[in-house]
């Protein structure tokens, strides 16, 4: 099994394999481990099963053979997909609130609460907004402050980014790792982007082409958040072209 850092594991997948009707294996066999405070970003071509693995930490699916360990209690587990997924009717702090009101805490206090989230992710004075209000980059903003107000112990993020301009991309990456410097969960961030996964991962996953498999580990070490001009050393460069050599000789895999 794949262990990384120094933290207690958080969830982990052992032996896990993943059967779809009529398309056979799209996961598998696949071990890996998550640890507090870690990042870790799992790369691989379209079809691998890098969201599957993510759906198996989230609780959203069960393997078809091995075992899956994940924090499971009320708020443990947080989830920001690629599509904001905000509750139209409501407001952002309502949205916010939400999680903390399904766990039993009172309204007033869920939206003071998610009124504090919502300026750590500098949505200060947007409270009242309806996501139809908001900016892609705005409504991501208020997804990252719904995962993180519970203070979950397992952070999941399926391509969270996708969709948005580059520059929103890279304001909202500098944001996490912010958010996740101050908290310390076990990240997991789904992408395609080798230079992302570099940047915001302190341990980067390569998978095979479905059925994904693990072809391989880079550990990025370096400071989080990350310093300024980080993605324009020598150490950003050759993890990133490491990477791409790594992915390469992946997809070149056959299972």
């Amino acid at each position: 099994m794949s262990l990384s850092g120094e933290g207690p594991v958080v969830a982990a997948l052992e032996g896990v394999e993943v059967d779809y009707p009529g398309r056979g294996r799209a996961l598998g066999p696949i071990d890996l481990a998550l640890r507090a405070g870690e990042t870790v970003a799992l790369v691989g071509p379209s079809g691998c099963g890098k969201s599957t693995a993510l759906r198996l930490l989230a609780g959203l699916e069960a393997p078809t053979r091995g075992t899956v360990t994940r924090a499971a209690g009320r708020g443990e587990t947080s989830v920001v997909f690629q599509s904001p997924t905000l509750a139209p009717w409501l407001s952002a702090r309502a949205n916010v609130a939400l999680p903390l009101e399904l766990a039993g805490q009172g309204r007033k206090a869920a939206e003071a609460t998610a009124a504090e989230a919502l300026a750590r992710v500098g949505l200060g004075g947007a409270e009242q907004a309806r996501p139809a209000q908001l900016s892609g980059g705005m409504a991501m903003r208020a997804s990252l402050a719904r995962a993180l107000v519970t203070q979950p112990r397992l952070l999941l993020l399926d391509e969270p980014f996708a969709a948005l301009d580059e520059i929103t991309r890279r304001a909202l990456a500098d944001d996490v790792l912010e958010l996740f410097a101050a908290q310390r969960p076990a990240v997991v961030f789904v992408t395609h982007n080798v230079e992302e996964a570099v940047y915001m991962a302190s341990r980067v996953v390569v998978m095979t082409p479905g059925p994904g498999r693990i072809a391989g580990e880079l550990a990025i070490d370096a400071p989080t958040p990350r310093p300024a001009g980080f993605r324009v050393t020598p150490q950003f460069r050759d993890a990133a072209e490491t990477l791409s050599e790594t992915l390469r000789a992946a997809m070149e895999r056959r299972p």
